[in-house]
């Protein structure tokens, strides 16, 4: 918590967020309140973090504009950190879900020696640099898909979790820019969009030929 952060500066043990990766069992046994097991346990939540997932990273640096989903977003696309700092704005804007006002915020933050001293010394502590996609495949990327109605053996959540998993964009409202809904028993409004826009209504076995 605060107070024990506030120990370490006191002792000189942190200058910088890197420095607590370094941190020893020694060094935290010298702190108030501190015993054998939660210095265990201290060090062990701190190699946790040392393993966490790009996207975590990038979302723990307080970029402006930038939260869990876009940081995500622009991981799997951008799947190591030296790929993030060298995308520019109008490469980050491209990605579905991020625009031009996350872009710009992300590029002027790596811009920043103070950006790229903290990455470095990050790297120096052993931290992860690099995302590992928890997608199944890329064979729905690029594409966005409405689920309607009630499908024969797949939930709504799981539907849309199994989309995502596959790389595609499970969106809540059929447009001109949905490539496909698929629908159910009792389909409503959704659906009848889908007819009106032109756009391609598939069943749950269709989605599943997609994936296979």
């Amino acid at each position: 918590g605060p107070a024990t952060i506030d120990q370490l500066i006191d002792k000189g043990f942190v200058d910088g967020i890197s420095d607590l990766f370094s941190l020893t069992k020694e060094q935290l046994l010298t702190l108030d309140k501190v015993k054998d097991k939660s210095a265990d346990n201290i060090l062990a939540a701190l190699n946790a973090c040392k393993a966490q997932n790009l996207d975590k990273l990038l979302n723990s640096f307080g970029i402006r504009n930038v939260g869990e989903k876009a940081a995500t977003l622009i991981c799997e696309v951008y799947d190591s950190i030296e790929a993030v700092m060298g995308a520019s704005a109008e490469e980050l804007s491209a990605i579905d879900g991020i625009g031009p006002i996350i872009a710009d915020s992300v590029v002027k933050f790596f811009e920043t020696d103070g950006a790229r001293h903290l990455i470095e010394s990050l790297r120096a502590a052993g931290v992860n640099m690099a995302y590992k996609s928890s997608r199944v495949s890329k064979k729905l990327q690029g594409k966005t898909l409405v689920v309607t109605g009630t499908l024969p053996t797949l939930s709504r959540d799981e539907a849309n979790a199994l989309i995502e998993a596959n790389g595609g964009k499970a969106a809540g409202s059929v447009s001109k820019k949905t490539s496909f809904v698929v629908a159910g028993e009792n389909a409503g409004s959704k659906l009848t969009k889908a007819k009106e826009l032109g756009v391609p209504v598939i069943s749950e076995e269709e989605l599943f030929s997609m994936l296979n």
